[in-house]
């Protein structure tokens, strides 16, 4: 999709050629007036793996390079033993304060696993977001996902209460994830019949090694106008290809990532691998722009731990397969 459509690692450095530094152009998500970059920076690793001072030099080189499409959550790192959740939010604040350029920014941010606000009631919403503000210090939430869905909860009074947000100013757009099919079908009926804001993004996870969304929610996303933002479009790691030699990987996602180590997965990587040569980029340039150039893909997302596993994710928006190369990564990942 060009300019203005609609958008419905292993970093060592060797001998390759450099591509030309370009700012590539941004999307206009479906439904909305958001452009963003063509790569959506996850920031779960902000408080976790990338502590406050790496967080803001891979926030700078990521502006830097045009983008300004910032993906997190208020329970952003809760599982990392002394924190509270919320550190990943904090962190951003501080950035866009420190640098002055929240209007430079898309922010994306997510309800209903902070522990002090789980689930999805009405209450705990409008609780959940006035916690984010605080710590985004924003007054206004550009894209607010229903992060997982909540059973206990009758999803009408969800999907009114963030519709309400939208109306108070205090959201501009909606976005879902982790929803099963059902639910989102669900969603789509409330909507239509009682006039509610409609959503514009649906994250799920998909990548090469995770294509099942497409027989499920990818068609719903499709059909009813919402982009698809691909999250874990790197799986957790192994589409860096540096799982592939067997070897021990210090990384905290190492353990899951090399569950993919399979002969498919090798297959996959093999693949991957001489595309990569090709075009003189790395296999997570290919995994990324592979997962992008999918249909009703609006653009790519993915995180890094320090401005070096950044650079094959920014370099992924500029590379372009060929139809031979996305039919060879189809035919194997299929």
């Amino acid at each position: 999709m060009g300019d203005g459509a609609c958008r419905c690692l292993n970093t060592h450095h060797d001998d390759r050629k450099a591509l030309p530094v370009t700012t590539p152009p941004r999307h206009r998500l479906c439904g909305s007036d958001l452009d963003v970059f063509p790569l959506a920076l996850g920031t779960n690793t902000f408080g976790w793996t990338a502590d406050e001072p790496t967080s803001f030099a891979i926030l700078d080189a990521y502006a830097a390079a045009g983008g300004n499409f910032l993906d997190t959550a208020d329970s952003y790192s809760v599982w990392v033993p002394g924190n509270q959740g919320g550190e990943s939010e904090t962190i951003i604040g501080r950035w866009m304060r420190s640098r002055a350029n929240r209007d430079d920014m898309v922010i994306a941010t997510k309800v209903s696993q902070h522990p002090e606000y789980l689930g999805l009631a009405p209450t705990t919403i409008r609780a959940a977001i006035e916690a984010s503000f605080e710590r985004l210090g924003v007054d206004v939430i550009d894209l607010y996902y229903a992060h997982f869905d909540d059973p206990g909860t009758p999803l009408e009074e969800t999907v009114r209460t963030l519709s309400e947000l939208v109306d108070e100013g205090k959201v501009r757009y909606l976005g879902v994830s982790n929803y099963s099919a059902e639910r989102l079908e669900e969603w789509a009926r409330i909507t239509e019949a009682g006039g509610f804001h409609r959503p514009i993004a649906l994250q799920q996870m998909y990548s090469l090694v995770e294509r099942g969304v497409e027989q499920t929610t990818l068609p719903i996303a499709q059909s009813e106008g919402w982009a698809f933002l691909p999250y874990y479009a790197l799986a957790l790691g192994f589409l860096t290809g540096k799982y592939s030699s067997g070897d021990r990987i210090d990384s905290p996602r190492a353990e899951s990532a090399s569950a993919y180590l399979t002969g498919k997965g090798r297959r996959i990587i093999a693949t991957m691998e001489e595309v990569a040569d090709a075009h003189r980029v790395s296999p997570a340039s290919v995994a990324l722009a592979w997962v992008a150039a999918r249909p009703g893909v609006g653009v790519s997302l993915a995180g890094a731990r320090n401005p070096e596993q950044l650079e094959p994710l920014i370099e992924s928006t500029r590379l372009v397969l060929t139809e031979d190369q996305m039919a060879a990564l189809d035919e194997v990942s299929g």
